[in-house]
């Protein structure tokens, strides 16, 4: 046992050694939670970042899959060999296409002369791509089969693409920082790697590495996901995400003292802000000795009492020196103390815990402010509802709303849309590029409408025992900068828009008859090309001095290699 001898000694085990433990438990806290806040945003973002790079090396593929599926169209074609030859020159100068081998099956000769000009008319439709492999050349092979109405093979087209075409720029992207990815198989079979490291490496797991046996089992079963090494600090971190044009998975790597490096900061900071604190403690301990003492075992247990939350009597001001500020100024501490578990208190009566804690995990959320962006807005109305509601049961009206905006809800998601309100019938939502081109956010938003306008007809099939008129909704669209972010006060806010542009979208939408997708010459312009209108005609909308020429548009085409 540690015997106290001096006043000194006394002061230190009671002031140092409380400090030190506070201190301590702060740090261990601290560090769990920051560290389950570094891995879980990295989790989140993993996530993200390997969705976008399946989607891009998704396109790469589809576009030779589709200049192979365009065979297809040439069969009865009277010119179909000069076709089928350009587009076989198209395929080969596709960027990363090292190969293009077309072969032809002699037909029987009660089928054709057996010319290869013979079966090149009678081609019907490609088979899907088989998937191959020919090792050492760093390539993937995609094998076709180009078959008649009756199903016979009539030939065999072979597409060889570069892995490095398809993996080129992938980790050097603002949106894939990591130190490594990999490109494999449904089996794990390793088709493409970014590291040097993988030199060598065969398949996923040969090694018997936990967490790479980990991530094949997890291939198995979902769609994506991220893992963690083993141990409280994870060595590395992996994550993968399933292609929809081949049967692979990209796997992001990434070590875990990159991911955690702050927190490894802040242990070293903290451990040295500890050690600063405690010694400074030691020498105005060694110089407060004496007289002074007795004050300060009195504020000591006073603060004791402090910290178990018993605030008591404030301490008495006896003299002017030091000490008594240092009384008056713990007072004031004491009272200030009070006042914020007062607000503490109160906010938490008010307040569910669990949104109190979000909220201080992502203070961000609960900001008000904004900034201007470029966006696509959409205003959609049901024609004619007020008469038909005032024909409805309270019930009935409700039920039929839902139906309208459970079908709506889904398109506008599904393409991306981001809803601000719903305005009795009506809907008002927004397309953001956020950092993409504005042109096909339009595009978009056109689809979006124009499913919208089709999906109307499922609506307004009789369900059940109710039946109701048909509906009828006019859409209206345009382009233009507002103020994107929260709108509102501190104790209620939404994302949302704001600006003129938005009351446009809202007289656009007015000038629109039902089943109609009528867009302003903004959205016109950024759609671009491919818009099937059926008509224009000018429009004096209301706030706007010169007449506004609006589009009725009834379908979008996509150009080959376009949107």
């Amino acid at each position: 046992m540690i015997k106290i001898k001096s006043l000194q000694q006394r002061l230190a085990l009671y002031l140092i050694l409380p400090v030190a433990i506070f201190l301590g438990s702060t740090g261990v806290l601290g560090y769990i939670y920051i560290r389950d806040a570094l891995l879980r945003e990295w989790q989140e973002a993993a996530i993200l970042r390997l969705e976008r790079a399946a989607h891009h090396l998704d396109m790469r593929l589809r576009t030779p899959i589709q200049w192979m599926e365009s065979l297809a169209q040439t069969g009865g074609d009277p010119r179909g060999e000069e076709i089928q030859e350009w587009v076989l020159k198209q395929l080969q100068d596709q960027e990363g296409v090292s190969r293009v081998k077309l072969t032809w099956r002699q037909a029987p000769a009660k089928e054709g002369d057996g010319s290869p000009g013979s079966a090149r008319k009678k081609v019907a439709r490609v088979s899907p791509p088989l998937y191959f492999y020919p090792e050492g050349q760093g390539v993937v092979g995609l094998r076709s089969e180009l078959l008649d109405e009756g199903g016979h093979i009539l030939g065999q087209l072979e597409v060889l693409i570069k892995f490095d075409y398809l993996m080129q720029d992938l980790l050097t992207s603002g949106w894939m920082q990591s130190h490594m990815a990999c490109l494999v198989d449904e089996t794990g079979l390793y088709l493409a790697h970014t590291s040097p490291q993988m030199e060598g490496r065969h398949c996923l797991g040969d090694t018997r590495d936990p967490l790479e046996l980990a991530m094949l089992q997890a291939m198995k079963e979902k769609p994506f996901d991220t893992i963690l090494g083993p141990g409280y600090f994870p060595d590395q971190v992996v994550g993968f995400y399933r292609l929809q044009a081949a049967p692979w998975a990209i796997m992001l790597h990434a070590q875990g003292s990159q991911i955690l490096a702050p927190i490894l900061r802040f242990r070293s900071y903290y451990l040295a802000s500890g050690l600063l604190c405690l010694a400074i403690i030691l020498v105005l301990l060694r110089l407060g000795v004496g007289p002074l003492m007795a004050n300060v075992r009195k504020m000591s247990r006073k603060a004791a009492q402090v910290a178990r939350g018993e605030y008591g009597e404030t301490l008495p001001v006896k003299s002017r020196d030091e000490i008594g500020q240092l009384a008056h100024s713990f007072n004031e501490m004491v009272a200030g103390l009070k006042e914020r578990d007062f607000i503490s208190n109160t906010f938490g009566r008010y307040v569910d815990p669990e949104i109190a804690r979000e909220l201080l995990r992502r203070p961000e959320a609960s900001l008000l402010g904004g900034e201007k962006r470029e966006v696509v807005i959409l205003f959609a109305d049901i024609r004619d509802f007020t008469p038909l509601a005032e024909t409805l049961s309270p019930e009935a009206t409700i039920h039929l709303v839902n139906r309208f905006f459970s079908q709506i809800i889904q398109i506008i998601q599904k393409h991306g849309g981001i809803i601000v309100d719903f305005l009795g019938d009506a809907i008002l939502a927004f397309f953001d590029p956020l950092d993409g081109p504005l042109p096909d956010t339009a595009r978009q938003a056109l689809r979006c409408a124009l499913e919208m306008q089709q999906v109307m007809q499922e609506v307004n099939l009789p369900r059940g025992e109710m039946a109701f008129p048909p509906l009828h909704m006019g859409i209206g669209l345009h382009a233009g900068e507002v103020v994107v972010g929260n709108i509102g006060s501190e104790t209620r806010a939404k994302y949302g828009i704001i600006g003129s542009a938005v009351n446009l979208a809202h007289r656009i939408q007015a000038q629109a008859q039902g089943g109609e997708v009528v867009i302003s010459e903004a959205a016109y312009r950024q759609a671009g090309s491919g818009l099937v209108v059926r008509k224009d005609f000018p429009a004096r909308l209301k706030g706007i001095q010169e007449p506004m020429t609006l589009y009725v548009v009834e379908d979008i085409l996509d150009a080959p290699g376009g949107f």
